[in-house]
């Protein structure tokens, strides 16, 4: 059945519809419920991305994150409104945002839900004030404790427990592209109704690329595997489709997405700056285990070179590892570089 024009919640409804409660063999509605309050908040967000300008929402706050980075005011303003749409619905019993240090408890009076929310509110944030494309990315876990409050470890679960992932991209247009674990849709903001309708349907990604996505200006810091893997890519050879373009944006979101359609790969490796103590930028939770979530279910994959995203068990919060993501083959062929290169 072709169910591309059709607004967002008749979709979710619909597709809910085919999923059961282990149970009682019903639908329960939560999950519906819940991604509607998310797309009411990114509606909020892309309304006030689209006049950043024109208001006082452009540059800094003065604070810091809890990663040591300067918080935008946008930033800010859309860590509030996804807190503020998703506290009371009753279907959370506890949140995780990138911007804090802790988890955030579902406030006292309101009705709790069997549901794990973890988000970075505005990926890409530092190409704000050059009107880049920017996102949001979220992942949902169901509660595994007992008792009604949501507890850090309903939060630190691995990729392979996500019910739900997904992420809205602000650009051009306002996308929402999300999973349930039954394939990857796409749905497009209509601006003159203000629905999200569904324009991407079953996106599956190539199996390989043509173009890669990553920083060079840090392949100093690269371990050898990966520099050789960039080198590859960019050798003339017409039997494997090389050289390969350079594509990046430097918003993960917008990066991820260009990719998921057109085929591809991201590469955001560990800085072996000290070799003693690699260090990573992305967040396991918030980026990385979600986007490998939508990945996958399109036909790609995501590692950190060793491992599988989705295997990996968070040990903390704010958790963060390598990620390499994408069309299947140019993954595994990055992995091959790895391996004879350690």
């Amino acid at each position: 059945m072709d169910n591309k024009g059709i607004e967002i919640q008749r979709f979710i409804v619909n597709e809910e519809r085919k999923l059961t409660d282990r149970r009682d063999r019903r639908t329960t509605g939560n999950l519906t419920g819940l991604l509607m309050d998310l797309t009411y908040a990114s509606k909020i967000i892309s309304r006030e991305v689209n006049k950043a300008g024109l208001v006082d929402i452009l540059g800094l706050t003065g604070t810091e994150n809890i990663h040591g980075e300067e918080v935008k005011k946008l930033d800010e303003f859309a860590n509030d409104k996804l807190y503020r749409a998703m506290e009371h619905g009753g279907h959370l019993c506890v949140m995780a945002s990138e911007e804090n240090d802790d988890i955030i408890p579902i406030p006292k009076g309101y009705p709790k839900g069997k549901y794990i929310l973890l988000f970075d509110p505005l990926d890409g944030s530092s190409n704000i004030d050059a009107n880049a494309s920017i996102g949001t990315i979220f992942s949902i876990h169901k509660k595994k404790t007992d008792g009604e409050i949501g507890t850090l470890e309903d939060c630190l679960q691995k990729g392979s427990d996500q019910v739900a992932a997904g992420y809205i991209i602000y650009g051009s247009s306002t996308m929402l592209v999300y999973t349930t674990g039954k394939g990857v849709n796409g749905f497009t903001l209509d601006p003159s109704v203000g629905e999200f309708i569904l324009s991407h349907e079953n996106i599956n990604t190539l199996s390989k690329g043509k173009c890669y996505s990553a920083n060079e200006g840090n392949s100093a810091f690269w371990n050898e595997g990966t520099r050789k893997y960039i080198d590859y890519l960019k050798e003339k050879d017409s039997s494997t489709g090389r050289p390969y373009s350079l594509r990046y944006i430097g918003s993960l979101v917008a990066d991820f997405h260009r990719n998921l359609l057109y085929g591809g790969i991201f590469l955001y490796p560990a800085d072996y700056r000290d070799p003693k103590k690699p260090k990573a930028k992305l967040r396991l939770l918030y980026e990385a285990a979600p986007l490998a979530f939508i990945v996958e279910q399109a036909g790609g994959m995501a590692t950190t070179g060793k491992e599988n995203i989705m295997d990996i068990v968070p040990t903390e919060l704010h958790q963060k590892v390598p990620l390499i993501i994408g069309s299947k083959e140019d993954v595994l062929t990055y992995k091959k570089f790895i391996s004879e290169n350690e």
